[in-house]
């Protein structure tokens, strides 16, 4: 609360609790309350997330299937989806790769997701930006009302400063991202829009490298030049 202040945001509320278990942005006793915009880096496939709860989850939120007993990302992925508005809507999340592509419950929420038109963009991001972990991660953006079924995917992971021990993403590669994502178009080796059609194709597998070809042929060598020279 000190540190929205001391920014200058003065009009909001923060609690503290159990997101998944318990979340208290309510509405009265049973309506989670409606955002325009949501974002989250949550903690990555946490295994003690609630999966006990949540088939009696009072506020609908597993209805689409409850995610795996040790991996609870899809668990705040799909609470984050229940407060958006329904008309202006939208939200980003950080994720592990994993949740692009794990199948079992995990895949038929992934692609319940997706025939529902919520999802907008995947956008992969460089290894080593977060602290307490050196994976790559990915951004999730969702939107409540899509203007078309396609799906747009981004492949920053070769684009930022290195660090000793993080990596950075420069002004120039965030603002690379930014004009991709509002261009929405086909940027070879970086960006793929990619119908519903293509994705089913896929068996709703959203694994970045599946959309946008990022492989560098190698220069081809003359053997007989290099046994010569030999």
């Amino acid at each position: 609360k000190m540190n929205m202040f001391l920014n200058g945001e003065d009009n909001h509320r923060v609690e503290w609790g159990d997101t998944l278990r318990n979340p208290l942005l309510l509405e009265g006793d049973n309506k989670l309350k409606h955002f325009d915009i949501v974002v989250a880096n949550p903690p990555f496939s946490l295994e003690k997330w609630g999966h006990e709860l949540a088939e009696a989850d009072r506020f609908g939120r597993f209805r689409r299937g409850i995610p795996p007993k040790t991996k609870g990302d899809y668990a705040f992925i799909l609470h984050m989806i229940e407060t958006l508005k329904p008309g202006s809507g939208r939200m980003g999340v950080v994720v592990p790769h994993g949740v692009l592509f794990r199948g079992s419950s995990e895949g038929k929420i992934r692609e319940q997701l997706i025939k529902e038109n919520l999802l907008d963009m995947v956008i992969g991001l460089p290894e080593k930006l977060f602290y307490g972990t050196g994976i790559p991660a990915a951004i999730l953006v969702f939107r409540k009302n899509k203007k078309d079924t396609n799906v747009l995917f981004i492949d920053a992971s070769r684009d930022y400063r290195d660090g000793k021990n993080q990596n950075f993403l420069r002004d120039e590669d965030l603002e690379k991202v930014l004009a991709t994502a509002k261009a929405r178009e086909k940027v070879d080796k970086y960006a793929y829009l990619a119908s519903f059609d293509e994705i089913k194709e896929n068996d709703f597998n959203l694994n970045i490298p599946r959309y946008v070809d990022t492989f560098e042929e190698e220069e081809e060598i003359d053997l007989v030049a290099v046994l010569q020279e030999r």
